[in-house]
């Protein structure tokens, strides 16, 4: 059962969101200054270029931050169902944001590889190779930690915010082989390390995209849940049948419209409340159910 109504719901959502997000900001200003101090004191161009990774992390954080705030305002005159297809549009404004760092991390390794002499490239120091390592943890951390959250309010634009500490933390992956690398006289190990690593950033933003964009045009719930929805109808005292049975996604929530058949001798009251405990089952059934619409059908000579 619920414990709460639903704009409870969304303000504590959007006040956990908002907070994982501040702490995503003060951790990557942190890192991003931490990263740069030892590209620069180490000699590490790799290091260097990380650390304007770990700084992007910045900006999208606060496109997170907009679009939660947006989406969890309440329904409105002029937006009657809400705003949560906001969300999903910081979610796809981060995907880009995050096809192109991978474009940009991919497209310099491969210019490394094939244009750059690798005997002209200068060998970085050890304060590299630490600020590499201390990089992963901590992106890598950061990553579970937005990410449980992300998926706690079902927020698409903190998954994508995830996936975005993921690819630092793979970038910084490609760092710390390169930096070793090179200190072990490999230095092509650097931009070899970073298309591979362009490849699983360009995934993570594809799918990023493609479910946001999902979630924009109305997509139906998964089959599973639609036959769990069923279930929860059909054992509903006094449904007969069920007609149809359709829901879309908008936002993170679901909309769900029914119609069931019922005994076509019953009163207009009695009908209602079987229409009403059919709508309150599944939304206390389902989390993500934002409203359901029931009507009902009458089935004569029962």
């Amino acid at each position: 059962m619920k414990n709460q109504n639903p704009s409870q719901t969304i303000v504590n959502e959007t006040h956990l969101a908002m907070r994982v997000s501040v702490i995503s900001v003060i951790v990557n200003l942190v890192l991003s200054a931490f990263k740069l101090l030892a590209g620069i004191f180490a000699n590490s161009g790799a290091m260097i270029s990380d650390a304007v990774h770990s700084a992007s992390d910045v900006f999208s954080t606060f496109i997170v931050m907009i679009g939660v705030t947006i989406s969890g305002k309440k329904a409105d005159k002029e937006h009657p169902y809400g705003h949560e297809r906001m969300e999903c549009v910081a979610a796809i404004v981060l995907a880009v944001i995050l096809f192109a760092t991978g474009l940009g991390i991919g497209w310099s390794g491969i210019q490394k590889i094939f244009f750059v002499n690798s005997d002209s490239l200068e060998v970085p120091g050890m304060l590299a190779l630490i600020a590499a390592l201390v990089s992963i943890v901590t992106k890598e951390w950061m990553y579970w930690f937005t990410k449980f959250t992300a998926d706690k309010i079902r927020s698409d634009a903190l998954r994508a915010d995830a996936w975005h500490h993921r690819s630092d933390a793979l970038s910084s992956i490609g760092a710390l082989i390169g930096i070793g690398g090179a200190r072990l006289g490999f230095p092509v190990l650097d931009p070899i390390a970073s298309v591979v690593i362009c490849l699983f950033i360009l995934k993570a933003a594809i799918d990023v995209f493609r479910d946001a964009v999902d979630k924009m045009v109305d997509k139906s719930c998964d089959e599973k849940t639609m036959e769990e929805m069923r279930q929860v109808i059909c054992k509903q005292d006094g449904v007969l049948g069920i007609s149809s049975l359709q829901t879309r996604m908008f936002g993170s929530r679901i909309y769900v419209d029914a119609e069931i058949e019922a005994d076509g001798s019953l009163t207009l009251v009695q009908a209602h409340d079987i229409a009403e405990e059919v709508h309150q089952s599944i939304e206390d059934s389902f989390q993500d159910v934002k409203h359901c619409m029931v009507h009902v059908n009458p089935v004569h000579n029962v």
